[in-house]
């Protein structure tokens, strides 16, 4: 073998070491990109009691036993001041100096209530949920959408 094929076999040897080594480095983000952390914590509509059980007569009683759910899936508490909570119909519930603690569930109520840790009050002395369809919408305190769940015939699409 010649020096010169000697020396071109050593160029072309460098090279491929070269490109393989700027694959592997190319390659590092991506697979530490698939152990990364979620930047925030999930909270979720978990269930939603939108036809109170017996007759719809507005009693307190009654509107409270209309509710949705929200879970926090993570073990991070989750501050949920000036999220809100919306119906396709447009009535709002903003929350307000409430954090959600990891692997919780609260039960946001219709009516009228004392809030706990547990339970929130709308305040409200209408229904909310309409019982044949509707759609009830969580955002954060910045109008991001978080989940949603429908119920009825229009059920299917999310509305981001």
């Amino acid at each position: 073998m010649s020096a010169s094929a000697s020396a071109t076999a050593r160029r072309l040897a460098a090279a491929a070491l070269a490109a393989g080594a700027l694959v592997s480095v190319a390659a590092l983000p991506a697979s530490a990109a698939d152990h990364a952390r979620p930047a925030q914590p999930k909270v979720k509509i978990s269930a939603v009691q939108y036809d109170s059980p017996g007759r719809d007569d507005r009693s307190n009683r009654s509107l409270n036993s209309e509710w949705v759910e929200l879970t926090n899936t993570t073990r991070q508490s989750v501050n949920l001041n000036g999220w809100t909570l919306k119906d396709e119909s447009g009535h709002t519930y903003t929350f307000d100096r409430y954090r959600l603690a990891g692997r919780a569930t609260v039960r946001i109520h219709t009516g009228v209530g004392r809030d706990t840790r547990t339970d929130l009050y709308q305040d409200r002395r209408a229904y909310v949920w309409n019982n044949d369809h509707d759609t009830a919408t969580l955002r954060n305190d910045r109008g991001r959408f978080v989940d949603d769940e429908s119920w009825g015939h229009r059920r299917g699409g999310n509305r981001h």
